[in-house]
């Protein structure tokens, strides 16, 4: 990518700066043909290690490895020109230390060439995000559910249902913002406390599941196009491709059966051997 490409790529300060201004559109992608389609439009792809489920069919995200990661993060570099990039930190590679924290971090930064990580957690995280920080690594935070502490919270369950519940939540925003985050996702989490938490820090607020308060959405891209088969209730399918992509398949399949396939007629010939 030239220097030219690189100036125009948004940046991880040109969306904190669009806290409480024109909503911060964002999907994930992982790979370059996606990304592609969706650099026109969005202002952030978020990498998810939700391509440990979409991709891969895996119950969790928690199996997926930082090598799956950096992978998937390079072809969205490849197909992107514009949108900032940003990579989920998966699952074991930065909680037992900051240093940690940052060794994986830095990693997929000089691999992928991304303008940003994202990582789950809020207290628990803080002194992580600021370590990465200081050491020139833009960080989004991720809070209300983390799909990474699922074997500790049981379900994919909204968080902050019960306003007695809000305080830990509330915590952990104003941590994740004290420490250098530039943005932080607030995911699965009630209308009311996401609304209020949207208004309590000066960063953006990216919702999926939350409230349209928020500075900014994010939804996965399989599952609003139709792809995914099982998909959160807050989700809006704007496509159902799933059924269209099978009624291709099957016809092709029928073609190939019936030895009728379309362009069976433009293959190429034997050449002549040359006298």
């Amino acid at each position: 990518m030239s220097a030219r490409d690189e100036i125009k790529r948004l940046t991880a300060p040109d969306i904190r700066a669009r806290k409480g201004g024109e909503p911060i559109v964002c999907l994930t992608s992982y790979h370059a043909h996606t990304a592609r389609l969706l650099d026109r439009h969005c202002d952030v792809i978020l990498v998810g290690d939700s391509l440990g489920m979409v991709m891969h069919g895996l119950e969790t995200t928690v199996p997926v490895t930082l090598e799956m990661m950096i992978l998937q993060g390079l072809a969205v570099m490849r197909g992107s020109k514009r949108v900032l990039v940003v990579v989920d930190m998966p699952f074991g590679s930065y909680e037992a230390s900051k240093e940690q924290a940052f060794m994986s971090a830095a990693q997929v930064m000089k691999e992928t060439g991304c303008g940003a990580i994202k990582l789950e957690g809020g207290r628990r995280m803080a002194e992580s995000i600021a370590f990465l920080v200081e050491r020139g690594i833009p960080v989004m935070g991720h809070i209300g559910l983390t799909p990474q502490s699922i074997n500790t919270i049981g379900s994919f369950r909204a968080q902050g249902r019960s306003e007695a519940d809000w305080g830990p939540i509330e915590d952990d925003a104003r941590a994740v913002t004290q420490a250098g985050a530039f943005a932080v996702v607030i995911e699965a989490v009630a209308e009311p406390l996401a609304r209020r938490i949207t208004a309590q820090v000066d960063i953006p607020t990216i919702g999926i599941g939350g409230s349209v308060a928020c500075d900014g959405q994010i939804l996965v891209l399989e599952d609003m196009l139709g792809l995914s088969p099982r998909v959160p209730r807050f989700v809006k399918r704007y496509a159902d491709l799933g059924p269209s992509i099978e009624a291709a398949v099957a016809a092709y399949a029928a073609d190939v059966r019936a030895r009728t396939f379309p362009g069976s007629e433009h293959v190429y010939p034997l050449r002549a051997k040359a006298k």
